[in-house]
């Protein structure tokens, strides 16, 4: 059974997590920086092929603002876990796993909706990844 230290340190992991991908896909915004954002697709969209390209700038601008909200995102998270958890851990909690469970729906939507549906996989993981343990109350 989880605790509330467990959940205030796994908080902490699940911004990491969120927010790790956004400077990646801001820095894809740079010609000269953006192959960990495309091989990263790349391999997200299965099998490794080369796709998608990142030579559309449009998709330089799409990189841009998802690596904004991704980033703010996972501040927001570490946020809770300093200066919210205490006074409402169980709100806390749920609305991480809100917004988990949001971002996984949409995201895998759109996965399979726009024919990248192995990104669905991933999705799996990094959504057991972004909420561990908080998945359920903590015991204390």
């Amino acid at each position: 059974m989880a605790t509330q230290t467990t959940h205030k340190f796994w908080l902490k992991i699940s911004a990491l997590t969120i927010a790790s991908f956004g400077p990646i896909l801001t820095l894809a915004t740079m010609p000269a920086f953006n192959e960990p954002a495309r091989w990263s697709l790349d391999l997200l969209t299965w099998p490794l092929d080369g796709f998608p390209s990142y030579d559309a700038p449009e998709i330089w601008f799409l990189s841009a603002l998802t690596g904004g909200f991704l980033v703010g995102w996972g501040v927001m998270v570490w946020c809770l876990s300093i200066w919210v958890y205490d006074l409402a851990p169980e709100p806390v909690r749920k609305t991480l796993l809100t917004s988990a469970l949001a971002w996984f729906c949409l995201d895998s939507l759109g996965s399979i909706t726009s024919g990248n549906w192995p990104n669905v996989l991933w999705n799996i993981l990094f959504l057991f990844l972004a909420v561990g343990p908080l998945w359920r109350p903590a015991t204390d």
